[in-house]
């Protein structure tokens, strides 16, 4: 046997392998029969809340798979909520026009999505099935809600409403309260606000941590709509926790991060234990999965924590791409979104293997692929993965049996729609 053959056998009985664990795709877009999903719901089994990645913040095919899959789980496995990695205020006003209120999809989403990753197409089209399918199921509705800290804006409106209710429940807490937001409100740009003095955003942080804690007492106070006052505060506190970080310093950098993914997880499991619902949680694969890409600026991930609270509860899945076009910008606080497009996958690379699997878009159960595959899947190798921005020299590395539950691998992606 020439040296030749013995590297590539290796290399093909490890495709054979992968190929036992996969499913093929009919496709990634919405719409038509979800056959193809069955074994996907099998994977997530009795899970609470599922993490459903996204390699890159900007193509079209992670995107429009989002909603595939959240319709699917909706309709076989009862899933209530689609959670994203978005501002909790703006993610209540998306949910109330999911719930039927004034506007439209568009308009909706230029609002509270403009800036961010997802001012795209695609998710006009989810926000707006959304809303017809509780018009057209009102005994079996859906929401959408946003997991993450107050950026690029909180808002008054998320400040009023808090102010408002002990308005109503404990007139005697509102000059405390209302003297401890004068300073913070409205919070309407977080970049800019970054720039401040960080004594001063400390001294901002402990005001708004104590402000939570003023709303946190008297439990009884109120009734349901209680909870749901402490949710604003909290959040509206995590935001000011976050916006302490010295963007000079980055151990100060990874603390914020880990504040971050903490808070995001904590609001996940707020939602999921005030509701009972069950949830797709949408992120990027470094917050959805158990490891990140950027371990030095992501030391525990929102996945992690999710895992550790929910154990079998939790089912992780992350995105591969072979190549392709998305979305990136050239600093992660400032600049537009702009198209970028990568070539296939190279040797080396985990995607250039999952790539020789026969069926161009597939998934697989990670935990339960075959022992070749498996110890394959647990050693890290270059992967494409973007953020807000793309390093391409060197490519980060992952672990994807390691980092995920289940890998959904897609051929091509193309740069998602923007407005």
């Amino acid at each position: 046997m020439s040296a030749a053959s013995g590297a590539k056998n290796p290399e093909s009985a490890l495709v054979r392998s992968l190929e036992r664990s996969a499913h093929p795709l009919r496709s990634t877009e919405p719409g038509g029969r979800t056959e193809d999903l069955r074994a996907l719901g099998a994977m997530v089994g009795d899970a609470k809340v599922v993490g459903l990645g996204e390699a890159t913040h900007g193509s079209h095919e992670f995107f429009t798979m989002k909603e595939r899959v959240f319709r699917h789980l909706v309709e076989e496995r009862d899933f209530t909520t689609f959670a994203l990695e978005m501002s909790w205020s703006a993610g209540l006003r998306i949910d109330e026009y999911v719930q039927g209120g004034p506007g439209d999809a568009w308009t909706i989403a230029k609002e509270t999505l403009a800036g961010s990753p997802w001012e795209r197409e695609e998710f006009v089209s989810l926000i707006a099935w959304l809303r017809e399918h509780n018009r057209r199921h009102p005994d079996h509705r859906v929401h959408f809600m946003g997991d993450d800290l107050g950026a690029p804006e909180l808002g008054d409106h998320i400040f009023e409403r808090v102010v408002s209710s002990v308005g109503r429940t404990r007139p005697e807490a509102l000059p405390r309260l209302t003297a401890l937001y004068a300073g913070l409100r409205p919070l309407d740009d977080i970049f800019g606000y970054l720039r401040k003095p960080v004594a001063e955003r400390e001294e901002n942080a402990a005001r708004a941590k104590e402000a939570l804690d003023l709303v946190a007492e008297h439990q009884e106070a109120g009734g349901g709509d209680h909870a749901w006052t402490v949710q604003h505060a909290r959040n509206i506190a995590q935001t000011f926790a976050f916006a302490t970080v010295d963007l000079t310093d980055p151990a100060s950098v990874t603390a914020a991060e880990s504040v971050r993914d903490q808070a995001m997880a904590d609001n996940v499991l707020w939602w999921q234990r005030h509701t009972g619902h069950k949830m797709l949680l949408s992120a990027h694969n470094g917050h959805v999965g158990y490891l990140s890409t950027h371990p030095d600026m992501y030391p525990r991930t929102q996945g992690a924590v999710l895992r550790d609270r929910l154990g079998r509860g939790y089912v992780a899945i992350g995105f591969s791409f072979a190549g392709g076009s998305f979305l990136t910008k050239d600093a992660s606080l400032e600049g537009d979104w702009k198209a970028v497009t990568v070539p296939a996958a190279r040797p080396g690379m985990s995607e250039y293997v999952l790539d020789r699997v026969r069926y161009r878009d597939f998934y697989l159960d990670l935990r339960t692929a075959p022992a070749t595959a498996r110890d394959w899947l647990d050693h890290a190798r270059p992967v494409y993965d973007a953020g807000s921005t793309f390093t391409p020299d060197p490519l980060p590395v992952l672990a994807l049996g390691r980092a995920y539950d289940a890998l959904i691998h897609l051929h091509r992606v193309r740069a998602a729609d923007q407005f």
